[in-house]
């Protein structure tokens, strides 16, 4: 095998998409920090025990795991930053009041969570701590279509779920946890024939209600249907009015539900998004994801409301339009006084230069050079921006 191989679903990010990358990064952590977001930068790599506290298996399956040489003890390679950011919310900061954390680094997946992803994502994330009511909900929707709008995508669909109907429905049964987990993912494919295997010892009120799960998803009918169709409780009308709270409130997007969706993580406990762009120009699936997860903290001693959302930047740069190359001046390469300083005066101006180093020609595929340095002829030493 050839030294310069990557591994599968590893690649390098080559100058413009790296240029783009970047530009999005600062745009993102910018419009978080316009809405009061604080930036933290947790570690690449944790003890596996703090790392994967209360997330449960399926991001055990998605996490590199390694020897600390100096300890002995197993680390593993972040797959996910938010119960990262619980632990500092928790045991760090430890603020009373509400606390707004965002962040942008790499994670490292064992497997591609989709086909052609890669392994390495870039995760831009924003998180709320500290209050439990639907404002936060919808705070955290708003801020990922406001990123998104600073990305140039506009056509957005939200898709809401929660958590908490599959649970009206499963709860009371008190079920192992190994039988919840294969109803789930049953659920989340809607794969009606192994719902109706796994649940042929049920309830014949829970079995009807499973089946009935995977056929509730569409428009804003959706909320109506469930209340008609699903077993009420408390629990399941709570779960229905908060989504129905959000779909009034949330302004700019096409809604949608999908009452079966339990994909990602396992630590969500309430009301969940995914925002889709159809003005994207990749055909990503959710662009965005999201949701309510009140119960991360608790298992680093301090539970706390929280909510918050996530994307990956490669994804996000592969699904809007490409930028324009940055304007740049060509200038000859040297050691004249009044050349380097006319240089050094523009680059303090912010400006681009790029200097012709003796026999090449500049090459460089991220910059339009549309204006040169050139030496005034009728004035000995000073030079001028002329334009191409």
């Amino acid at each position: 095998m050839s030294a310069w191989v990557l591994p599968d679903h590893i690649a390098d990010v080559l100058p413009s998409e790296a240029r783009h990358i970047e530009e999005l990064r600062r745009s993102l952590l910018d419009t978080a920090r316009s809405y009061g977001y604080e930036l933290v930068m947790p570690p690449l790599v944790e003890h596996l025990e703090s790392l994967l506290t209360g997330t449960g298996e399926s991001l055990d399956l998605q996490t590199f795991k390694l020897v600390d040489q100096l300890s002995g003890r197993t680390l593993g390679l972040r797959a996910d930053s938010t119960p990262q950011v619980a632990r500092i919310d928790a045991h760090l900061l430890n603020r009373r009041g509400v606390a707004r954390l965002c962040y942008c680094g790499p994670v490292v997946h064992t497997r591609a969570d989709r086909p052609a992803a890669t392994r390495e994502p870039l995760q831009f994330g924003a998180e709320i701590y500290g209050h439990a009511g639907l404002e936060a909900d919808l705070e955290a929707v708003e801020l990922a279509q406001a990123c998104l709008h600073a990305a140039g995508l506009r056509d957005l669909q939200l898709d809401l779920a929660d958590v908490r109907v599959i649970d009206a429905v499963l709860d009371p049964l008190r079920l192992p946890a190994a039988q919840v987990a294969r109803l789930h993912a049953a659920l989340t494919a809607k794969d009606a024939a192994e719902l109706r295997t796994l649940s042929r010892d049920l309830p014949e009120s829970t079995r009807a209600d499973l089946a009935r799960l995977p056929t509730l998803y569409g428009g804003r009918g959706v909320l109506a249907e469930a209340r008609r169709a699903l077993t009420p409780s408390p629990l399941l009308h709570t779960a229905l009015d908060a989504l129905q709270w959000l779909a009034d409130h949330v302004q700019g997007m096409q809604l949608s539900f999908d009452l079966s969706d339990l994909r990602g993580y396992a630590y969500y406990s309430g009301v969940r998004f995914a925002v889709f762009a159809r003005d994207a120009r990749s055909p990503v699936a959710d662009i965005a994801r999201g949701g309510r997860y009140d119960e991360v903290g608790a298992v680093f001693g301090r539970k706390r409301p929280a909510v918050g959302f996530s994307l990956d930047l490669k994804e996000l740069v592969a699904a809007v339009a490409p930028r324009a190359l940055a304007a740049a001046i060509r200038a000859p390469w040297g050691n004249d006084p009044g050349l380097r300083e006319a240089i050094a005066a523009l680059r303090a101006q912010g400006q681009t230069v790029v200097c012709a180093l003796p026999g090449h020609d500049h090459q460089v595929d991220e910059f339009h050079c549309d204006r040169e340095l050139v030496s005034d002829a009728g004035r000995a030493g000073t030079w001028t921006v002329r334009t191409l």
